[in-house]
């Protein structure tokens, strides 16, 4: 049935809807009585409204209780503006509706856009036409939505971020695509398939037409699907992609640097979080990329400036063989596989469910190892696990090595970077140990080398370093800054004292395969046993905390810290490291996070927990 009805009707049932009867009442459409005190030019207002004597308003418009217009506002209608809202000096509002206790900064324009309750809206902001910002939202300074973006209520968008989709369930819009793991986000959420197919595309953009790009990925579904929308994007921009199917970290990058590619993607699921992806790029040697290709990146992907060729010039997708054979092949010319085999260590292995499975049984049994197998087949569903159940692993081993009474009890990641031990007395071995340890044995092997360490680690690589004649060169705490560093020809070894362990003879990047391997050399040609070095080496206590800090006040804490600090600092390589006689704090802001990290080494753990707390203190106080 239909109706003929005199007078107004409006199904106010979507946005733009809703926008025009907003119009409509403000224009005298609809009659709805008085809208407030008219204060002329089409302006209506409720109580206790402040409006600066050199704003500019534009009626229609309707001013809330208590709103405050500062300087130099202007105002085009048809605008509403509810209650208690503040729009700061400078600002330009036009035909936007903004709900009640919102702030508008100086210099934020907001053009077409629906604000909703409690949204902070900061300076120089810009809000796009079709813009709908849900309550209790923060819009960073500087930050730039896109017409009809949608932010979901509760999201925080970062300073100076270009948001061009619709933000529903991540936490907020970057204005950067690279973070410490590289590009990193929640799947389906923020790493959705066009998003990696764009990514993949940007990626292409910055190498030359017809050059290679090695893929691969763990063996979890999610990366599966993340590096598949990856490929696609790869030949739209005239690249090869060569997909290399599952394969540890280690493997992808060095079959990236033996097969002259322009670069190589490895796609994982985030071992701190099943919900996260990471996408790591590498560049033609296997190396992560440097920030200023990371930067030509984003500029690509965020501008969409993406390199589309002619239908004859789109890249090929294709497979290879041998991809692992060729990676053994090169690893043990390497190593003096005879000395590992004469040794015939017994060794009990956790594979972890992960890709190192497709490799490490034929190095262990070409190299006459006897081993015990745990969690040897591949499992999706152990890409990520709780630290819980990581840690219960590890105690799982050594009560297994100890009870076989092995020469070594071995765990890696399951990307196949970190390497994880137990010793022939059956010992959990912590990580800066283990890196201690392989740090003697290599100086040993090799007099007068040098070692490369991050700038956290304690002074015990010093002491091993003075008693066998080598080097210690200190890095950033950025496992990026570690791997250019081991890429020098004076490097024998580097490590990061949380697993990860290069040995540039091979490849400078991080592979648990290999130190594994080297560890197993050097015991076999020194006839010692793991334990013997460990018992050796001196003693050391090193903690580290946490201390959030807003981004806004990070420079502030630095720059305090440098004044108060400047007779007792060390030579800067990584934030502010403060020499205290024999001890000494490290105090680094992260740059993913808002929060500083603070490392401290004493002559005693309660020495060593009390001078990390006092810094800690220090730090909170500044911010």
């Amino acid at each position: 049935y239909g109706y003929v009805a005199s007078g107004y009707w409006c199904d106010v049932g979507n946005i733009p809807e809703y926008l025009r009867a907003t119009a409509d009442i403000l224009q005298g459409k609809v009659n709805i009585g008085e809208l407030g005190k008219h204060i002329g030019g089409g302006i209506w207002t409720a109580d206790d409204v402040e409006i600066a004597p050199d704003a500019q308003l534009y009626g229609p418009i309707y001013l809330g209780v208590g709103v405050k217009i500062k300087g130099s506002v202007t105002v085009h209608g048809p605008t509403v503006i509810r209650d208690f809202t503040v729009i700061d000096n400078r600002a330009h509002i036009d035909r936007s509706v903004i709900w009640r206790n919102c702030y508008v900064g100086e210099g934020a324009e907001v053009r077409g856009a629906i604000i909703q309750r409690q949204v902070n809206v900061k300076s120089r902001a810009v809000l796009f036409e079709g813009v709908v910002v849900g309550d209790n939202c923060i819009v960073g300074e500087n930050a730039v939505l896109h017409p009809n973006v949608k932010v979901w209520p509760g999201k925080e968008i970062e300073t100076g971020a270009t948001v061009k989709s619709s933000i529903i369930w991540g936490s907020q819009g970057g204005k950067v695509l690279f973070v410490l793991f590289g590009v990193t986000g929640l799947v389906n959420v923020e790493l959705t398939p066009e998003f990696a197919a764009k990514l993949g595309a940007a990626f292409a953009a910055t190498l030359p037409k017809g050059s290679t790009v090695v893929v691969s990925r763990d063996p979890h579904r999610s990366p599966r699907m993340i590096k598949r929308a990856m490929i696609s994007g790869l030949p739209s921009a005239g690249v090869n992609a060569t997909d290399i199917k599952s394969m540890p970290i280690p493997v992808t990058r060095y079959y990236t640097r033996i097969s002259n590619a322009a670069g190589g993607v490895h796609v994982r699921l985030s071992p701190y979080d099943n919900r996260v992806v990471d996408i790591k790029f590498f560049d033609k040697n296997g190396l992560s990329l440097s920030k200023a290709t990371e930067r030509d990146i984003e500029r690509v992907f965020f501008r969409e400036d993406f390199r589309r060729v002619y239908l004859d010039e789109i890249g090929l997708i294709s497979d290879v063989p041998l991809v692992i054979e060729r990676y053994i092949e090169g690893f043990m010319k390497a190593i003096d596989a005879q000395a590992i085999r004469d040794a015939r260590f017994n060794i009990v292995f956790d594979y972890a469910s992960a890709p190192s499975s497709l490799v490490l049984p034929c190095l262990m049994t070409d190299l006459n190892c006897h081993v015990i197998a745990l969690n040897a087949n591949l499992d999706e569903t152990k890409m990520s696990i709780p630290l819980e159940e990581f840690q219960n692993g590890l105690r799982q081993l050594a009560l297994i090595s100890s009870a076989v009474g092995t020469d070594l009890g071995v765990r890696l990641d399951v990307g196949g970077e970190k390497l994880f031990l137990v010793d022939d007395k059956g010992r959990q071995v912590s990580e800066t140990t283990a890196c201690a340890a392989l740090a003697v044995l290599a100086l040993r092997a090799h007099p007068g080398g040098a070692i490369a360490v991050p700038v956290n680690a304690p002074r015990i690589f010093e002491k091993i370093a003075q008693q066998y004649g080598g080097k210690i060169i200190r890095t950033k705490v950025d496992p990026n800054a570690l791997m250019a560093t081991a890429a020098q020809g004076s490097v024998i070894m580097a490590g990061d004292g949380l697993g990860n362990i290069i040995f540039p003879a091979f490849q400078p990047a991080m592979d648990a395969l290999m130190g594994l391997a080297k560890l197993l050399e050097f015991l076999a040609t020194q006839r010692t046993h793991l334990s013997e070095v460990i018992d050796s080496l001196p003693e050391y206590f090193i903690t580290s905390r946490r201390v959030s800090c807003p981004w806004e006040a990070k420079g502030t804490v630095m720059r305090r810290l440098n004044e108060q600090y400047r007779e007792r600092r060390e030579r800067q390589i990584d934030g502010i490291r403060i020499t205290l006689g024999d001890d000494w704090v490290l105090i680094l802001p992260d740059p993913d996070e808002p929060v500083f990290h603070i490392y401290a080494e004493s002559s005693s753990q309660l020495q060593v927990d009390s001078l990390a707390d006092k810094y800690m203190r220090i730090v909170e106080g500044l911010r």
